[in-house]
């Protein structure tokens, strides 16, 4: 789980500026949807990566064996200490992103460690970039679009 956290932290950046850099360089030429979209898709990345900055801080925080580490400090609500009092183990959700506090008797609850707009706004973004990419090419498909006289 923490060696996917590693892995998905560097490659999300890189992911958000490749596709801003692609949207930005091809602003003026054709295909604007496409532009768009990896405007889209690049925000929706960086904001993915926001959350995930923040899931991991959080496993770091219950990975921290020292005193006062029980419960877990990400589980910890306030008005909610029966609640922390129960949690055996923690585990990482990746879609939606959440850090998800498992309690006794196979219980589990997501920890308020990632910033309460991120999945919404990601998976708006996502789905906007997607439409952005494939609704042109479906609508040209349907004109009839020819190809070059033979």
């Amino acid at each position: 789980m923490a060696l996917l956290l590693l892995l998905l932290i560097p490659a999300a950046p890189v992911v958000a500026l490749g596709l801003l850099g692609y949207g930005v360089a091809t602003l003026g030429r054709r295909g604007r949807h496409r532009n768009v979209a990896a405007l889209l898709g690049a925000v929706a990345a960086g904001l993915y990566t926001w959350g995930l900055l923040h899931v991991a801080g959080a496993v770091v925080e219950a990975e921290d064996g020292g005193a006062s580490s029980s419960p877990l400090l990400p589980c910890r609500t306030p008005g909610q200490e029966e609640r922390a009092a129960k949690v055996v183990d923690y585990s990482v959700d990746y879609v939606p992103l959440r850090f998800v506090c498992e309690t006794t008797g196979g219980g589990s609850y997501a920890a308020e460690s990632v910033p309460g707009y991120v999945n919404p706004a990601v998976a708006g973004l996502t789905l906007a970039a997607a439409v952005c990419a494939v609704v042109p090419a479906l609508v040209s498909g349907r004109r009839g679009v020819k190809g070059p006289a033979v």
